[in-house]
């Protein structure tokens, strides 16, 4: 036992040395506790705040819609699978939201996940081999990036939206079987909009497959909400778009891979995070199915949604804050310096605004901000209250 301790003390030691430098850095993430049900306001150990830091994009977090359908179906289909899929783990259920969301993005069949990060780590591998190529924006989620890692096929990425990049690469990779070009829908540090049509054409040109991450998306950005590819009118362009629940669909959790059939029938054969974990808990299944209902049913969410985005961001650029140009309801508030984003975003916690600032690792480092999210659920009121918290703090901080 004293051998296996004094090799753990080195590492010890090591792990603590990280720590320590990770916090001189300003880079350390403290996890605030939650005391209520996620919503436009939250109950932590500072009280009430308004929250601008979920993905709650419609409030359907705590939707009584959502909850009762998931009570009632608690009673017929239980709590838990203890199954894969292809094991015990597939009820009526599951294939009827997968049948769902394919009608609603409006492709050929889906496969459901336990979330998106594993719906793009069981894409990559199953498909491609050393003898293809896959070319990847710059700024794509993590989950992408490791994704692509797990597969033998040749890496490319190409500058953040740069669509003369992206030709570079496929031209350099003309010799590849098979070409698969990756981007998220909406950057999610950015809030802004992959060039789908461009994307298109270039792929169109090279003959080269299409790939689409669309979790800040689904369920609002365009005509009726069924994402990016609706919003650029590329529908039936695009062979493979993974997607979450765990965002505006209700925001619990879950992912999926929707797309070409035979895609999605080699995933359910071979992808290793579908096939080794257990399948979607039949609460989460229900609740995304009444959620998806709600989306098609009651676009009054969506509205609301973006006119709180345009009101909040109008006004934030009226006080003088640096933004990120765009429409969507990521609001990333530029700031540069790591340290002076903790000061601002501590600032503003303190008046009872939940924020957040993000740093290196999650995004490059001299690229510090606070990301301000809206939602459907956010009140007038409340919007006014945090432009004035956020003023007070600016001035204080000599941001604005």
């Amino acid at each position: 036992m004293g051998v296996f301790l004094l090799g753990y003390s080195n590492v010890r030691k090591w792990l603590n040395s990280e720590i320590e430098s990770i916090k001189q850095q300003g880079l350390y993430k403290n996890e605030k506790l939650i005391k209520s049900p996620q919503g436009s306001g939250v109950l932590t150990d500072a009280g009430e705040e308004i929250n601008f830091c979920s993905n709650n994009y419609l409030g359907l977090a705590n939707s009584e819609e959502i909850k009762n359908a998931v009570i009632n179906g608690l009673q017929t289909y239980g709590y838990g699978m203890a199954s894969v899929r292809f094991i015990c783990g597939t009820q009526d259920i599951h294939k009827i939201l997968e049948n769902k969301i394919a009608n609603f993005i409006g492709t050929e069949d889906t496969i459901l996940f336990s979330s998106c990060f594993d719906a793009n780590a069981g894409v990559f591998e199953t498909l491609l081999s050393k003898e293809d190529a896959v070319i990847s924006d710059s700024l794509n989620h993590a989950s992408i990036i490791d994704g692509v890692r797990l597969c033998k096929a040749e890496r490319k990425v190409f500058k953040h939206g740069n669509m003369d990049d992206l030709e570079l690469r496929l031209k350099e990779t003309q010799s590849s079987r098979f070409r698969l070009i990756v981007t998220d829908g909406v950057f999610s540090m950015h809030g802004d909009v992959a060039n789908l049509p461009g994307i298109c054409e270039l792929a169109d040109r090279y003959d080269a497959l299409i790939m689409v991450d669309d979790s800040h998306a689904t369920g609002f950005v365009g005509p009726n909400g069924k994402g990016t590819i609706e919003d650029q009118g590329v529908e039936g362009k695009i062979d493979i778009v993974t997607s979450t629940l765990g965002k505006a669909l209700g925001g619990a959790s879950g992912g999926f891979v929707t797309g070409r059939k035979e895609i999605v029938e080699l995933l359910r054969q071979r992808s290793r995070p579908y096939l080794f974990s257990n399948t979607l808990a039949p609460l989460i299944v229900i609740g995304s199915i009444t959620a998806l209902d709600i989306v098609q049913e009651q676009p009054e969410l969506r509205e609301k949604l973006w006119e709180n985005t345009r009101y909040f961001r109008n006004n934030l650029s009226n006080l003088g804050f640096d933004l990120v140009p765009g429409e969507h309801p990521i609001i990333p508030i530029m700031l540069g310096d790591e340290i002076k984003t903790v000061n601002l975003a501590s600032s503003v916690n303190e008046q009872g605004v939940f924020v957040v600032g993000f740093s290196y690792p999650v995004v490059p480092k001299g690229e510090a901000r606070i990301r301000v999210q809206m939602s459907a659920a956010h009140s007038r009121d409340q919007l006014d209250r945090a432009l004035l918290v956020f003023e007070k703090a600016g001035k204080k901080h000599s941001v604005i």
